[in-house]
């Protein structure tokens, strides 16, 4: 009975073919014969496999398996090297396997929503064209460093899973415009999404979020939702400071990279200058330091985190959003933060 919805194809040759619907649980293995298909959707099957004969459609560039049983990546897959968009939402696919993840080079559209997915591999970064990734809706924990080597990203969607954070490298995805991550428990983003320099709607809501990185001003976003976090509110309140007292690594870490720092010419060929240039680890560690937002001098560790309550609409520009948002800001003693004319707080737990 599955061949005869075939029979009208293999007279015509389209480059399009339409099996959705049609309560099948197999394709029909004439469907290797279709080289000529560009666009194949058999959603809203009851699919578990593709037979081997579809990786005779070398032409193909669009695959739609929506809505079926399939329990993991069909293995023949892994030879359509010229598809470029594939569905694969509401399965119940629990693992991608890295070999067809592999060999999906062209691939720029990859929707993952509804499944059962727990984590992503680290192949997903062999996906070097994708443009567009969504995961919504699985059980996802964590994302694999790997993920922020997609430089070519444009829209990441993660939406309803059980996310804690994300890669501290997240700033490599240079190309991201839209990031939706609602219904999550991030607790907090990383400092490097301050890099993401083409990011336009940020949707955080529902998270466990408190403040947002430093350099969020940074981000040219035009939308961004973070309704339902537990974020800082402005309501200063008396506090006791301790003296500070630095370590000893903290005290001669910034004694470097002030005298690094320094550009005036009886410097800039100093012994320090030129000795560090041999202890690449010393180099790597100060690379990681931070700025104080009073003073603008470096310090290794953070000392002090502060907040500052930002305008959405005049500091940020965001056009969906009102109010004050908490944004992080960092300091190097009790010095700057007790000197007069900035607008920083401490944080206080309750």
């Amino acid at each position: 009975m599955a061949d005869t919805l075939l029979v009208p194809a293999l007279r015509s040759k389209p480059k399009s073919l339409n099996l959705s619907n049609k309560k099948l649980d197999k394709i029909p293995r004439a469907i290797g014969k279709l080289d000529c298909i560009i666009h194949l959707q058999v959603k809203n099957n009851k699919l578990k496999t593709l037979p081997y004969e579809l990786s005779y459609l070398y032409q193909l560039q669009i695959l739609n398996c929506g809505n079926n049983a399939f329990e993991e990546l069909p293995e023949v897959i892994e030879h359509l090297t010229m598809l470029e968009k594939l569905h694969l939402f509401n399965n119940v696919i629990h693992t991608l396997t890295p070999k067809v993840l592999s060999s999906l080079r062209s691939l720029t559209f990859l929707n993952l929503n509804k499944n059962c997915l727990k984590t992503l591999p680290p192949e997903i970064c062999r996906l070097s064209n994708l443009q567009f990734l969504s995961v919504d809706n699985n059980e996802l924990t964590e994302l694999p460093v790997e993920i922020c080597a997609l430089t070519r990203l444009e829209e990441f969607h993660a939406a309803n899973n059980q996310l804690t954070n994300l890669p501290l490298e997240f700033g490599f995805l240079i190309n991201l415009e839209k990031l939706h991550l609602q219904k999550n428990r991030i607790r907090e983003l990383p400092e490097s999404i301050g890099k993401c320099y083409k990011l336009r709607t940020l949707d955080i809501a529902a998270n466990d979020l408190r403040i947002f990185p430093t350099e969020l001003h940074n981000i040219p976003l035009k939308d961004m939702f973070c309704e339902e976090n537990p974020l800082l509110q402005h309501l200063p309140v008396h506090s006791v400071q301790e003296e500070e007292v630095l370590s000893l690594k903290e005290v001669c870490a910034r004694y470097v990279m002030k005298e690094l720092k320094d550009r005036r010419p009886d410097k800039r060929w100093s012994y320090l200058r030129r000795a560090i240039k041999h202890y690449p680890q010393i180099r790597e560690m100060l690379a990681q330091a931070s700025r104080c937002a009073v003073c603008g001098e470096s310090f290794l560790n953070t000392w002090l985190e502060c907040v500052k309550f930002v305008d959405a609409k005049s500091d940020l520009r965001l056009k969906n959003l009102n109010g004050l948002v908490p944004v992080r800001a960092l300091l190097c003693s009790y010095k700057c933060f007790n000197s007069k004319g900035h607008d920083y707080y401490g944080v206080a737990f309750p």
